[in-house]
């Protein structure tokens, strides 16, 4: 995104912080398109076992981030909160069904977009939230880098400036959260 458009999105985001009506109508409306994509991607990694369409998963991160502090740093942190909205949503479905069917039918997803070579892990989502819940105690900028990432679809530089560190920093941690997931997915 154009630098102008960022600086335009975080002038919305401090806009709507310091209360004003039409800031968020106003910013949802320019990022509309993009966290509905966000939201469609979640749910084809999800295996088609979701029940929910990428625009009703769209308006219930809208939902849950109404209410919030709204004090977001800029738009990656704004697209960052989106997409752990949508990843808590579809953790919490994931567990409902789970629970419905005792364990049967969970949700499905892969991690091909993480760029790991030829290699695919598939997992379910909730042992993927548990695996990333750990990581995060173990490391919080480890679980945050690889959140973003996978869950949030920010760019490695979006990452970096987000996070206030640098963008080699960022592909180590990535490196590190991969090998230690994949441990931690092959253990349970």
């Amino acid at each position: 995104m154009p630098p102008e458009i960022n600086a335009d999105l975080t002038t919305m985001l401090k806009q709507w912080r310091d209360g004003s009506g039409t800031a968020f109508a106003d910013l949802i409306d320019r990022v509309y398109d993009e966290l509905k994509v966000i939201a469609k991607r979640r749910l084809s990694q999800s295996g088609n076992s979701a029940t929910v369409s990428p625009t009703e998963l769209l308006h219930e991160a809208l939902v849950a981030v109404m209410p919030s502090t709204m004090d977001f740093k800029n738009r990656a942190h704004f697209f960052a909160t989106m997409s752990l909205a949508i990843r808590s949503i579809l953790v919490d479905q994931a567990r409902a069904r789970a629970a419905q069917k005792r364990g049967g039918g969970v949700v499905r997803v892969t991690m091909n977009d993480l760029d790991i070579g030829e290699e695919s892990m598939a997992v379910d989502l909730i042992s993927m939230d548990q695996a990333l819940t750990k990581l995060e105690e173990l490391d919080p900028r480890v679980g945050q880098v690889m959140h973003l990432t996978y869950f949030g679809g920010l760019e490695q530089t979006d990452i970096a400036a987000l996070l206030e560190i640098s963008v080699p920093t960022v592909k180590r941690d990535l490196r590190f959260a991969r090998a230690w997931l994949t441990r931690a997915m092959g253990e349970t």
